[in-house]
């Protein structure tokens, strides 16, 4: 652990620990809630800015200052997501090869017709503090399986995607390890072209479609099979978030 408690920056040479503490210095000043974070999340940030300071600051005050208005109570509770949950579309059960939790989402499951985006926003932040909650120490990634059976146009919601990327990308950098895109029909094409221009180059390179036919293939590269989903042909049957999150 480095003397100040703020945490041990393992995998980081000399230059990238004295920008952790350039970056701490200088976001400390402008923010005392700064003081409350550990290293490993400001390393995230700077990585997710290519190790420049000034914009990983700029960025990471932006944070600070999203995470106040957006979770006051420093939590999103079950509640606040209600109409969310009963939709049964979001899962995390398991862990990659790597060490990384795993979600699964089926976007068949999401209406556009039956969003409100408060509580679309809300939801994401549930989802992504209940999925780095489970990160075990000593990673900071998660793989993310977007199952795109049975998507259709009442499905279609470019708003609610490029909102839920803003959120990852934004506040939570450097924590998704990949996505994997499967059953992935070929309409959704038309809506990726519309979401590509809002992904960071940083984000877009862990975006991977998966053919068919080499579905169960691809995901045990990454996945051992008793940990990948049932409905995968593995082991583990689904588990809700919030029952995973219990």
């Amino acid at each position: 652990m480095d003397p100040e408690g703020y945490g041990d920056l393992t995998g980081s040479d000399d230059n990238e620990r004295k920008k952790v503490a350039l970056l701490r210095s200088l976001v400390e000043l402008q923010d005392p809630a700064a003081k409350e974070v550990d290293n490993l999340m400001l390393r995230r940030f700077l990585r997710a800015r290519d190790l420049d300071i000034e914009k990983a600051s700029s960025m990471f005050l932006k944070y600070l200052k999203w995470r106040r208005e957006a979770v006051p109570n420093g939590f999103i509770s079950e509640a606040e997501v209600q109409n969310e949950l009963i939709q049964k579309k979001i899962f995390m059960q398991g862990f990659d090869k790597m060490g990384h939790p795993i979600l699964v989402g089926l976007a068949a499951r999401h209406y556009h017709s039956k969003r409100d985006m408060d509580e679309f926003k809300r939801f994401m932040v549930y989802i992504l503090d209940n999925l780095c909650a489970r990160v075990p120490s000593g990673h900071e990634k998660f793989l993310v399986i977007v199952d795109l059976q049975g998507w259709g146009y009442s499905n279609c919601d470019t708003r609610a995607y490029i909102a839920a990327l803003n959120i990852m990308q934004n506040n939570y950098p450097e924590r998704l390890g990949k996505a994997l895109l499967i059953h992935v029909p070929y309409i959704f094409m038309k809506a990726w072209k519309m979401i590509c221009p809002f992904i960071d180059k940083n984000t877009k390179k862990r975006f991977v479609f998966v053919e068919d036919k080499n579905l169960k293939a691809t995901l045990l590269e990454d996945i051992d099979e008793s940990q990948l989903p049932e409905i995968y042909g593995g082991k583990l049957p689904l588990v809700s978030i919030e029952d995973a999150a219990k």
